[in-house]
């Protein structure tokens, strides 16, 4: 049964890091409830039960997942939890605790603790894995490292130790530090091991199917295969190892060789089938085995995978990422397959009628056949839900190109698609191309035009020639932010091309017609806009008597008496009416104020105009809305009629 560990650097690195991860490509399949850990603790699949476990480091515990990556289950009670492994019939889960120095036996369907193993050492253990019928693990300091077993077979009851220390086949230099452990089921009882020390990078081949342990293959490390070694893994079918997710190095008569790379990654997991799944940044990439380019690769958000492990099946890899809460079990599917990739270019624009190429190319890195059949559709105004054109087949680059005469206008999609095959995945690609329409004529009448207070205009919208659409909806737009642009009428047009409604002028006013086009001719709109000026009235109070001087009517008023005016306005918050004075002097008019004054709630505004104490003079006043100047733009500047008054004894 495969397992995955990582080096103490990494655990530490990712232990105290805060950048969050969020799995966003396609092939990631997300859990309702998704398992996760407050620090990476190990992690482990096992294929009996479908079953992903997590080992929660920090809070001493184990979580299950189902292979969707859903919690189903957790544990506590395993203190400093660092590394998991399961039997090789999947019944029972393995964990370091090292805090507490032992190794834990829980049984793998309901996580029931079954046995716990004391380790006699204050370092560790650290890393597991299950081998020869036997829990082998790792033990011990950056300066000095070894390996142990338990043998579950052993009762203790019968006065034997199951646990044996020191089975490291070599001393003198040995392993430096707590060592990687890797296994693989096509070769049972071998042992892959990694120092994790500061002083080498050294790696052992340990052969564990018999009673003593015995080396395989040996590298004292002195930095010639490898710089440094933070995760390792044996090669299905070889006698090969991984290191670091990228160099590979064979062994042979006890040494190592260097035998190529993957391109460059940190870690990695190896399928039964000796598909290469790495991590290489934000990128989990999928190899097949000595390939140049991958198969399939994820995205796995800004900080990639701190860990990883594959299916027993090869059916999907398991993720390890980090999240804003910890680390969660993202699930990688459908490795295996290859993701083509797909273009489609169509011209940015193009006449409607007329003949139109679209042209693509369609590429893998697991090669294509060529001749490959791909569906074509198009998708436009008459036909929203698209409609299939004549499949186009890909030459031997895997280009590909067909004609088109698009009988609508408007954007027209062109959709290609390759249903994929055994070995690739289907893919879908679009190009859109802006092909013209006509412009149709619409006028609306009323534009610039004036209006008293409160009468209702007609507008009327007229419509030219168009191919389907005769429906024209008419908006009405009045000034002042308090009123919003109001549909006031969507109809067909007559039989003339008209369509009329009333709008009562109550302020200034844009009418809009829009004609939202069909699939050859485009939309348009138009817009009127209309003037209203305000209503406005004032009269006089406090005078004896009205006659005429000439034509004009005045009011008369005892010299000593005050002259009052209210004037009554159309309101609006924070207007003000201007009231403009002048005085008759030697037969003329003679402007003597202008002021402005607020207009209440109700309309009114009522101003004392005082009284010259003397007779004989003549005056006369208006009240005015200035557009603008009275405190607000939603009329039009309107002036109210002159009163004209006298002062007499």
């Amino acid at each position: 049964m495969r397992r995955r560990s990582i080096s103490t650097a990494t655990s530490l690195a990712v232990l105290f890091s805060s950048v969050a991860l969020c799995a966003v490509s396609a092939g990631v399949a997300s859990a309702v409830t998704p398992a996760s850990v407050s620090s990476p603790g190990g992690i482990v699949a096992d294929g009996a039960l479908h079953r992903v476990f997590l080992g929660d480091r920090t809070a001493g515990k184990i979580v299950a997942a189902d292979y969707t990556g859903a919690l189903v289950d957790s544990v506590s009670g395993i203190s400093g939890v660092s590394d998991l492994a399961v039997s090789d019939d999947g019944s029972t889960l393995y964990a370091t605790a090292e805090t507490t120095h032992e190794i834990v036996a829980l049984d793998a369907a309901t996580l029931d603790v079954k046995a716990r193993y004391a380790v006699a050492t204050t370092t560790g253990p650290r890393y597991v894995a299950f081998a020869g019928g036997k829990v082998w693990f790792t033990y011990g300091d950056q300066w000095d490292g070894n390996m142990g077993s338990v043998d579950p077979a052993v009762d203790p009851a019968d006065g034997t130790n199951p646990v044996a220390l020191g089975r490291f086949p070599r001393s003198g230099p040995g392993i430096w530090g707590p060592g990687l452990l890797d296994t693989d089921p096509s070769q049972p009882g071998v042992l892959a091991v990694g120092e994790t020390g500061l002083s080498t990078d050294s790696m052992a081949v340990v052969d564990v199917s018999g009673a003593t342990p015995s080396m395989t293959a040996w590298y004292n490390g002195d930095y010639t295969l490898n710089s440094g070694i933070s995760d390792i893994d044996l090669v299905p079918g070889g006698s090969q190892v991984l290191v670091d997710g990228a160099q590979k190095d064979a062994y042979a008569d006890g040494k190592f060789t260097a035998v190529g790379a993957y391109p460059a990654g940190q870690r990695a997991d190896i399928s039964a089938t000796g598909l290469v799944a790495q991590v290489n940044g934000t990128k989990v990439a999928v190899y097949r085995p000595d390939a140049g380019q991958p198969v399939r690769s994820y995205t796995v958000g800004s900080s990639g995978a701190v860990d990883l492990v594959w299916a027993p099946d090869s059916s999907r890899i398991f993720a390890l990422t980090q999240t804003s809460g910890g680390y969660t079990v993202k699930v990688l599917t459908d490795p295996s397959m290859n993701v083509p990739t797909l273009t489609v270019n169509a011209p940015s624009s193009a006449p409607r009628a007329k003949a139109l190429t679209v042209t693509g190319k369609l590429s893998a890195t697991v090669p294509l056949p060529s001749g490959v059949s791909l569906r074509v559709t198009r998708t436009d105004l008459d036909n929203p839900a698209g409609k299939a054109l004549a499949s186009v087949a890909t030459k031997s680059d895997g280009s590909f190109s067909f004609k088109d005469t698009p009988p609508d206008g408007g954007n027209v999609k062109y959709t290609v698609s390759y249903a994929g095959d055994a070995t690739h995945t289907s893919v879908s690609a679009s190009d859109t191309v802006a092909v013209s329409r006509t412009t149709p004529t619409l006028t609306l009448n009323n534009n610039g035009k004036l209006y008293d207070y409160g009468k209702s205009v007609v507008f009327t919208a007229h419509l030219g020639s168009t191919y389907k659409n005769r429906t024209v909806e008419i908006w009405a737009d009045p000034y002042g932010s308090d009123k919003p642009n109001k549909l006031l009428k969507s109809a067909k047009v007559n039989s003339s091309g008209n369509l009329s409604v009333a709008v009562g002028m109550t302020r200034d006013t844009t009418v809009s017609a829009v004609f939202k086009g069909d699939a050859r001719t485009a939309p348009k709109t138009v817009k009127s806009t209309g003037y209203a000026r305000v209503k406005v009235s004032s009269t006089l109070s406090k005078y004896y008597r009205t006659g005429k001087i000439g034509s004009t009517t005045y009011y008369y008023f005892h010299k000593n008496t005050d002259a009052i005016d209210a004037t009554t306005m159309t309101y609006y918050k924070g207007r003000r009416q201007r009231l403009d004075l002048q005085v008759f002097y030697q037969g003329k008019w003679y402007t003597t104020d202008s002021e402005y004054f607020s207009v209440g709630t109700n309309g009114q505004s009522i101003v004392n105009l005082g009284h010259p104490g003397e007779s004989g003079v003549r005056a006369r006043v208006r009240s005015a809305y200035i557009n603008g100047g009275s405190g607000d733009t939603v009329n039009s500047t309107t002036y109210g009629a002159w009163k004209y008054f006298y002062f007499t004894n």
